[in-house]
């Protein structure tokens, strides 16, 4: 353990661990122009964006065997702790609606978009997914083109984008499949999930990993 690494308390070297160090590249400058500028700082010279099969990537391992962090316990003594991530959470929105997507593919078995999916169908979980279907719907509604921010300056489609899928955990992390499997078991139905590069997500969205 280094002497940095002593210095911090045992919350900073959790996050520090957990902490995905996604490889990076470098966009073609003939892509440039596709990008929405609200999202983007067009105005560099390079941009740099990865895809969100590398992110996954970044938990393949510790899906597998663990991620083990350096902490002291209450006698100061050093120990090794071992988190596996679980996903809890996924909201993705993109720059494109899928009507533009499916154009430019010739797989005429591309998925839908504001595709939900949840991991339990018990009576209180299809309340909760009756709520977040009409929440959706309300962001949605709120995210079409006619409507614009209290600025009046952009419409709110070109701040929050379109939606793509979204994801909701209901098990508790002791029931759940480790967080590279079920990403697999989602992306297979959703290719975007490992394809879509950084650049094409809107800032709305997010995800939520539970270790």
């Amino acid at each position: 353990m280094s002497v940095s690494a002593l210095g911090r308390s045992n919350l900073e070297r959790f996050i520090h661990g957990v902490t995905p160090n996604v490889p990076s590249q470098t966009l073609s400058k003939s892509c440039i122009h596709d990008l929405n500028k609200l999202w983007q700082p067009i105005d560099r010279d390079t941009i740099e964006y990865f895809t969100l099969g590398d992110l996954w990537n970044c938990y393949d391992e510790c899906s597998a065997y663990g991620l083990g962090i350096p902490l002291l316990s209450d006698n100061c003594e050093k120990i090794v702790q071992y988190y596996v991530p679980y996903l809890s959470a996924l909201q993705i929105y993109t720059n494109k609606s899928f009507a533009c997507f499916r154009n430019s593919s010739d797989d005429s078995d591309a998925v839908e978009f504001e595709s939900d999916s949840w991991s339990d169908d018990s009576e209180s979980d299809k309340m909760s997914r009756s709520f977040s279907n009409n929440s959706s719907k309300t962001w949605d509604a709120n995210s079409d083109d006619s409507s614009f921010d209290h600025e009046g300056l952009w419409p709110m489609r070109d701040r929050l984008g379109y939606l793509y899928f979204q994801y909701y955990e209901t098990c508790s992390p002791y029931w759940r499949m480790p967080l590279m499997d079920k990403i697999n078991e989602l992306s297979r139905d959703h290719l975007g999930l490992t394809t879509f590069r950084s650049v094409d997500l809107s800032p709305a969205s997010w995800m939520a990993v539970a270790w």
